[in-house]
Formats: C-alpha cells, sequence, structure tokens
C-alpha cells in the first residue's frame, strides 16, 4: 500500500560523512567550507553528515557513508579505535578525501601518511600561482582548462608515502615566489610540484587536495565541483 511518504535520504546517490577539526589556522575557513558543501549535496543529491566528533570513528554506523572527508582535519588526535574504525571503513571498500590541512600531521601512523599518499613540509605566504591538470581523465578535472590561476598557500611535501599516487594537478613554482616565507626563506619542490592526487589504497579510493585554506576558495564554483568530481570518484570508483 502506498503511505505517500518518500524517504530523502533514500533518494541520495550516496551519503558523505565530512570531519573537521578547529584549530587556529584553519577555523576560519570552515562555515564557510561547511555551507558550500550543504549547497554541493544539495545540487547533486548526496546525504551529508558533519561532525567534528572524532568517536564517530568507532561506530558502526560508519557503514552507511560512501566517503568519509577530512576537511581541515587529520588523523593525529585519534584514539586506536578510532583509527581502527577509519582504516576497516577504507578496508571495506570506502573512500577517503583529504582537503588541505588534511596533510599536516605529524607523521606518527604509517597507515594514515599512506592514505593521505604525502606529508605536508611548509609553504611560502599566500600568493597567487598557475596549476596545471595532469590527469584529464579524472572526474575532478573534466571541467577545468589545462591550465588556471589560483591564490593559496602553496603546500610543500616530503616523498611519496605510497607507490600508488596519480597526480591530478600541479603547480608551476616558476609562477610565484617560492623563498617567500614569514621569517627564514623557504624552499620549493623544484619542477615537480603536486597539490592534488589520488589512488586505489587498502582496498578502498583516497584523494587529496592541497588547495583550500582561504574562506574565499569555498565560495569558488570551480573549486567547489573540482571537489565533487573527487568526492563522486571517492563513492564510485568511476
Amino acid at each position: 500500500m502506498l503511505t505517500g511518504i518518500v524517504s530523502m535520504k533514500a533518494q541520495n546517490q550516496f551519503e558523505v560523512l565530512v570531519f573537521s577539526q578547529y584549530d587556529q589556522y584553519h577555523k576560519e575557513s570552515i562555515p564557510d567550507g561547511m555551507e558550500a558543501f550543504r549547497k554541493l549535496a544539495a545540487e547533486h543529491v548526496f546525504g551529508l553528515t558533519w561532525t567534528m566528533d572524532p568517536s564517530v570513528f568507532k561506530e558502526e554506523s560508519l557503514n552507511e557513508y560512501a566517503v568519509v572527508v577530512f576537511f581541515n582535519a587529520k588523523a593525529d588526535f585519534l584514539v586506536e579505535e578510532e583509527k581502527e574504525g577509519l582504516k576497516q571503513f577504507i578496508n571495506n571498500g570506502g573512500g577517503f578525501v583529504g582537503i588541505h590541512a588534511a596533510s599536516t600531521t605529524d607523521g606518527s601512523w604509517p597507515w594514515y601518511n599512506q592514505l593521505v599518499g604525502r606529508i605536508f613540509t611548509d609553504h611560502p605566504r599566500e600568493q597567487s600561482g598557475i596549476l596545471e591538470v595532469k590527469d584529464r581523465d579524472f572526474p575532478a578535472v573534466i571541467s577545468l582548462p589545462e591550465k588556471w590561476i589560483w591564490t593559496d598557500e602553496w603546500y610543500n611535501f616530503g616523498e611519496a608515502q605510497s607507490e600508488h599516487l596519480v597526480d591530478v594537478l600541479v603547480v608551476d613554482e616558476s609562477s610565484y615566489d617560492t623563498t617567500r616565507g614569514y621569517g627564514d626563506p623557504i624552499e620549493g619542490m623544484g619542477e615537480h610540484h603536486p597539490v592534488a592526487w589520488y589512488q586505489e589504497f587498502d582496498g578502498g579510493r583516497s584523494f587529496y587536495s592541497a588547495l583550500g585554506h582561504k574562506p574565499e576558495a569555498y565560495h569558488n564554483e570551480r573549486h567547489m565541483e573540482f571537489l565533487y568530481g573527487a568526492i563522486y570518484w571517492a563513492a564510485r570508483g568511476e
């Protein structure tokens, strides 16, 4: 018998959990980012749950999500049970999307280092640089031009933590001042400076983007469609 009641959750193509943490460096971008994610979920018909409580990774309810997004959050403060919950989620075929500060880990958990792919070392002051698409077939960049100008903190990274990383975006270091730091001069990464990549990892899928320090980044339609393409891939593997 028809009841006339239709579950809105049942209409979602998949469910996404966004985990954030406030800190002195990234707290300003989180409100703008979460409002942008809500609009993205409404536009693309996926379910969205936002939390700042790491205990969610202990719960079996994590199984209802297709993707976990670490939005300016990292795993350094997860307890062992929460770490195991995140690991099990990936082992079961789940998707991970790390945004900006997700790579600023202290490096003490090797599995998470591999999940994120590379670990942040330092960055110059915010400035404009030229991005270049490296994998045209990846869903996040389908609608992007081959090159585009973006303003951000240009994160530098240590060596790759996984051998399966596929670069999505790189930044041209000749397009900005790599030495313009906050004190002592710093160095860039040289000719190969990736800022976004993906991989098949430990039974699931992982994507990371260093873009998104400024609150204004989450008002940029091109950037949000880039992030949705990554979420779509992490959820569906297509």
